[in-house]
């Protein structure tokens, strides 16, 4: 039976009195494939076009392509679909129960003469599976193998008409992640993540080698922050430019956030092998960050048609090298550090959509997105599976009323499939839904 979080909600714990916010399954990477169904309904393109305060996520340049003296209230909320498989052709087959995660997202924003202000709660992006502990995944160990990785972010956004045609933004991010994980190998394969050990813990590791299974575990019940946790700060600048009249050209760039390390309690994780041997302690996360963005868009309206484009660059190369974790013994002394090779390349996203205004009350969507598997499939972990290349995505828009409208997309993400470097198959495809109402005053 298929299991049901909120990821979102886990993101959002910082700022909850607020809103609800959290992360999502890995669609682009670890980012979304889209922000608001607006932009999601057309294959994700943003960079050009007024799409509600989901402009705060990508080009908040574009909250100034609002109405004079508007204001706008968006309340948003997706359902994230992914099916993933994990399995050794002729051995053993295993699904992740993680099948459908909940989204809530917040923003408001106002313009005043030249100036667009607002505030925003939006998930960025994560990743995660579920695998039982019968599965082939647990090494035997019997209990449950299982990732959960969520970052979010309160977003203060400012956007200046400088002239007529140009309007510039920028961003100021809180982010915070967090992080679940509960992870078996044989002792031998944890063996060769080590890179260091000190004191006690250091003396037991080499015992530990020979045994058919160890693990990490750090998780903890709640739905709104992980074991291990940390909070930070990003930016954006951005800038829409009309060329034309009804053409235009929208950029942006996203810092790579300043994230501290995640860690746990001094007792919230575990190591643990076959035999007995158990241990509690603190796990951080070292210098885990989110990359750096590039993005360029178009736009052309046309009556009542619109055709958009964006190409996107994510610098997943400067901050996905290794995952390194250190653990910290509570009960023997000592600590061992690990890194787990990731080695992401760069990825391009590109994304197509367009736009049919039917009625003035009704408009109907669509587009394509494509992006590169930044993970060499070597390096791809079952925990992990952030392999998704290819989406289709409808949407529609309904007004139901002169200040109300009600926007809505569907995603579809076709089947990956990778072989890994220890021969596991991973199958990953996806079925997501996001709606969104907005108020305008």
């Amino acid at each position: 039976m298929g299991k049901t979080r909120t990821f979102l909600r886990r993101a959002a714990l910082p700022a909850l009195c607020a809103a609800a916010a959290a992360p999502a399954w890995a669609t682009n990477g670890m980012n979304m494939e889209g922000y608001g169904p607006v932009s999601t309904g057309m294959g994700g393109a943003s960079q050009a076009i007024d799409h509600g305060t989901a402009a705060m996520a990508q080009n908040p340049a574009t909250l100034g392509l609002m109405a004079a003296g508007s204001s706008r209230m968006d309340l948003a909320f997706g359902r994230l679909g992914p099916k993933v498989n994990s399995s050794i052709p002729g051995f053993a087959s295993a699904d992740s129960s993680g099948t459908a995660y909940y989204m809530p997202a917040l923003g408001f924003a106002r313009r005043q003469g030249a100036l667009t202000w607002g505030v925003g709660l939006f998930a960025q992006g994560g990743m995660g599976t579920d695998y039982a502990g019968d599965s082939f995944l647990a090494m035997g160990s019997g209990q449950p193998v299982r990732s959960e990785l969520g970052v979010g972010r309160l977003l203060l956004p400012v956007a200046w008409q400088a002239t007529p045609d140009l309007t510039i933004g920028a961003s100021l991010d809180f982010v915070w992640a967090g992080l679940d994980l509960r992870m078996a190998a044989s002792g031998a394969q944890l063996g060769g993540l080590v890179t260091g050990v000190s004191g006690n813990l250091g003396m037991a590791m080499p015992a530990l080698a020979g045994a058919p299974w160890a693990r990490i575990d750090f998780s903890n019940s709640s739905d709104f922050t992980g074991a291990a946790k940390s909070t930070g700060w990003a930016g954006k600048l951005g800038l829409v430019y009309r060329l034309a009249p009804g053409l235009t050209l929208g950029a942006s760039y996203q810092t790579e956030t300043s994230l501290g390390d995640m860690k746990t309690s001094a007792s919230g994780a575990s190591l643990s092998a076959f035999g007995g041997f158990a241990d509690s302690g603190r796990i951080t996360v070292v210098d885990f960050q989110w990359p750096a963005m590039t993005a360029l868009g178009i736009a052309w309206q046309s009556g009542p048609a619109l055709l958009v484009a964006d190409v996107k660059r994510v610098d997943w190369s400067g901050v996905m090298k290794d995952f390194r974790m250190r653990y910290d013994s509570a009960g023997m002394g000592g600590s061992v550090s690990f890194a787990l090779p990731q080695n992401w390349k760069d990825q391009t996203v590109i994304s197509l959509g367009g736009a049919f205004a039917i009625s003035p009350a009704l408009t109907l969507r669509a587009g394509y997105n494509r992006a590169d598997n930044p993970i060499p499939e070597a390096f791809v972990n079952p925990l992990f599976p952030a392999t998704e290349k290819t989406h289709y995505t409808l949407g529609l828009g309904w007004r139901t009323s002169p200040a109300g409208e009600l926007n809505a997309s569907l995603t579809v993400a076709p089947k990956s499939t990778v072989t890994n470097g220890q021969g596991v198959v991973i199958s990953h495809k996806q079925t997501n839904l996001q709606m969104m109402y907005s108020h305008r005053f």
